[in-house]
C-alpha cells in the first residue's frame, strides 16, 4: 500500500519553522546553542533550546511544556491538518507520539501524576482537535520517532487508520541531563560527528509533526523500514554495527530498491566515541564511501525522542527543496582513522540529486531503526 507524509514541519534551536530550519542547517549553522549552567560542577552543559514563544494552555493536567511545543507546531500544519479533518471521519485519525520524557519536567514541582504520563501528549492532541479514535505513545529512546512511522504505516495497512498524525516533542529536562553525564558522553564544546577529536554530545530539544496517509498521489513516500534490536549492551552499540547492518538491508528489501539508489544518508551521528564507530562500520559495509552521509545534530543537538522526527523534517524539506545542496557534516576535518572511510557531506559542495533518503537512528537497549523515504520518479 503507498504511505506517504502528506504534511510536515518542525522547530527547534535552529528555528521557528522549518523553512528557517533548512536554510541554516544546510549552510551549516552550528551557533544556535547556549550554555546551560549549575547542572555539574565540573562544566557548563551545550544545549540546543528552543527560542519560539509557545502558547498557554488552561487544563492545569496538560499544561506542559511538551505540549505546547505540539501546539506550536499544529499552528504550522493548520491546513493540512483541517483538510484530513474533512477527509476522514474523526475516529479514523490515530494520533501517535514519539518522546522519552513528556511532563516530567513539571512533574518536578507539580507532583501531578498526569504530568509524568508518556501517553500525555498524544491524550492532549486528540483532545484538542476533538478525535475519538486510536491514540498511543511510542517510547523507544532515540529510535522513537522512526518507530513511530513504522506503527502508523501498520495502523494504516490494516485498515485501523485512514491518516495518522505523527508528533515528536521533547522539551530539555534533568533526567536525561543527569543520565547521559553519569555515562560520560556529553560534551561542553561542539559535537564533531565522526571526527577524531569528537568527545561527546549536545542535547538539544525539538518538536516535528507529520500528516501520513495512504494511496494518495502527492506526498513523500515511505519507502522502506528496517527494525530490529542488538542484544548486545544496555546503553552501548556493537562496534561492528552487524544489526545496524541487518536493519539497513531489511529497510532496503523492504524498499525494493539496491544501497547506490539512496541519495543521501542523515547519520544517527551522535558524536559520541561508541556510537560513530558502530554507525560508520554499519555505513561502510552496505554503502562502502560511496553515499553521501552526514549527522545534523552537530546543528540541531541530540534531541532524543524527537531526534529522528526532526532529522525526518530535514530529509523531507531535502527533497522537496533540493537545490545542489545536501547537509554538511560539520566538524574540524579530522579523519578518525580507527574509523572505515564513509562519504561525508562536504560543505557547499553541489549533488547531483536527492530523490531518496535514508534515515538512521540508534537507541538505548539496542533499539534500532533505519527509514526510507523519498519519491521514486524523482
Amino acid at each position: 500500500m503507498n504511505i506517504k507524509i502528506t504534511g510536515y514541519n518542525a522547530l527547534c534551536n535552529l528555528g521557528n519553522n522549518l523553512d528557517i530550519i533548512y536554510e541554516k542547517a544546510v549552510n551549516g549553522d552550528t551557533t544556535c546553542f547556549d550554555k546551560l549552567e549549575g547542572y555539574f560542577n565540573s562544566s557548563d552543559i551545550r544545549a540546543g533550546i528552543i527560542k519560539s514563544e509557545l502558547p498557554e494552555i488552561q487544563d492545569v493536567n496538560f499544561n506542559l511544556r511538551c505540549n505546547k511545543l505540539i501546539l506550536k507546531n499544529l499552528e504550522l500544519v493548520k491546513e493540512n491538518v483541517d483538510e484530513i479533518l474533512k477527509k476522514y471521519s474523526k475516529d479514523k485519525i490515530t494520533v501517535i507520539c514519539a518522546t522519552t520524557n513528556s511532563g516530567v519536567r513539571e512533574y518536578e514541582t507539580s507532583k501531578n501524576p498526569k504530568h509524568y504520563e508518556l501517553g500525555n501528549p498524544a491524550l492532549f492532541l486528540c483532545n484538542h482537535l476533538g478525535l475519538s479514535g486510536f491514540f498511543t505513545t511510542v517510547s523507544t529512546a532515540c529510535s522513537s520517532g522512526l518507530k513511530a512511522f513504522s506503527l502508523a504505516r501498520d495502523l494504516l495497512n490494516n485498515d485501523i487508520s485512514e491518516s495518522v498524525i505523527i508528533v515528536c516533542p521533547e522539551p530539555l529536562t534533568k533526567v536525561p541531563l543527569y543520565g547521559f553525564n553519569s555515562l560520560e558522553v556529553l560534551s561542553d564544546k561542539q559535537s564533531l560527528p565522526f571526527s577524531k577529536n569528537r568527545s561527546g554530545m549536545n542535547i538539544g530539544e525539538a518538536c516535528s509533526i507529520f500528516i501520513v496517509e495512504k494511496n494518495v498521489q502527492n506526498g513523500i513516500e515511505i519507502m522502506g523500514i528496517g527494525e530490529n534490536t542488538d542484544t548486545y549492551h544496555p546503553t552501548t552499540p556493537n562496534p561492528e554495527g552487524l544489526e545496524a547492518v541487518s536493519a539497513i538491508k531489511m529497510a532496503l528489501k523492504d524498499a525494493g530498491i539496491s544501497p547506490k539508489e539512496i541519495d543521501y544518508i542523515n547519520a544517527h551521528g551522535t558524536g559520541s566515541l561508541a556510537n560513530d564507530i558502530m554507525e560508520a562500520n554499519a555505513i561502510s559495509k552496505v554503502f562502502k564511501d560511496i553515499t553521501p552521509v552526514s549527522s545534523t545534530k552537530s546543528m540541531t543537538g541530540h534531541c532524543l525522542g524527537a531526534a529522528a522526527g526532526i532529522e525526518m523534517a530535514l530529509c523531507c524539506k531535502l527533497i522537496d527543496n533540493f537545490d545542489g545542496r545536501l547537509y554538511p557534516n560539520v566538524y574540524d576535518g579530522e579523519i578518525d582513522s580507527a574509523l572505515p572511510k564513509i562519504n561525508l557531506v562536504k560543505r557547499n559542495k553541489i549533488y547531483k540529486k536527492c530523490n531518496i533518503c535514508m534515515c538512521n537512528s540508534f537507541g538505548f537497549g539496542g533499539t534500532n531503526a533505519i527509514l526510507i523515504l523519498g519519491k521514486r520518479n524523482g
